[in-house]
C-alpha cells in the first residue's frame, strides 16, 4: 500500500513560472511587500507604478495559476535604471524564487537601453547581498541611517552593474 510520503518522491514538482506583473497582481505583491518592509507599499500604489511606461515588473509564482510568491521592480531613467524593490514571500524564502526574478529581470532592462543598474539594500542583509554579488552587483556607497527600521535606522549599500548593449 502507498503512503502518502511516498507521493513526494513520484509526484512531479512544478517549476516556478516567472513572468510580467500585471496590475492585477497588486494585491499580492501589495501583501508581499508588507511582509517584508518595515513600510510595505499599497496596491493603488502598485498599480499606479505598473502603469508608467519607464517601470518594468516582474512576478514569480510557484506555478502558472497561483499567486505572486515574489516581484521585483525597476524605475528607467536614460540608459540608467533603479531596481526599487525585491521581495518574496516570507514563508517562501530560500527557494531560489528572487535569484530567478533577477535572472528574468536584466534581458528587459537591457532591451530597453539600461546599461548601467543601481540599487540600495539594507548592510545587513545578508541574503540579499550574496544574492546581488552573485548577480555582477559591486558596493559603490553607503548610505547611514537610509532604513526606518522597528528597531531605529539601518545602513543601506548602494550598488552598482553595468549590463550589455544587446
Amino acid at each position: 500500500m502507498m503512503m502518502l510520503s511516498d507521493l513526494v518522491f513520484w509526484w512531479p514538482r512544478s517549476e516556478p513560472v516567472v513572468g510580467r506583473a500585471a496590475t492585477a497582481d497588486c494585491d499580492d505583491l501589495a501583501a508581499i511587500h508588507a511582509a517584508c518592509f518595515h513600510r510595505g507599499w499599497g496596491a493603488e500604489d502598485l498599480a499606479a507604478m505598473l502603469t508608467e511606461p519607464w517601470v518594468i515588473a516582474h512576478v514569480v509564482r510557484r506555478r502558472a495559476t497561483a499567486p505572486a510568491a515574489g516581484f521585483i521592480l525597476s524605475r528607467i531613467a536614460a540608459d540608467e535604471a533603479e531596481i526599487l524593490t525585491v521581495a518574496t514571500a516570507p514563508r517562501l524564502r530560500g527557494r531560489g524564487y528572487a535569484g530567478r526574478l533577477v535572472a528574468a529581470h536584466l534581458p528587459d532592462l537591457m532591451r530597453a537601453g539600461v546599461r548601467n543598474l543601481f540599487l540600495e539594500v539594507e548592510a545587513e542583509n545578508a541574503a540579499a547581498l550574496k544574492l546581488y554579488a552573485r548577480a555582477g552587483f559591486e558596493p559603490i556607497g553607503r548610505r547611514k541611517g537610509y532604513y526606518r527600521t522597528a528597531g531605529g535606522a539601518a545602513d543601506a549599500l548602494t550598488m552598482r552593474r553595468a549590463l550589455p548593449a544587446i
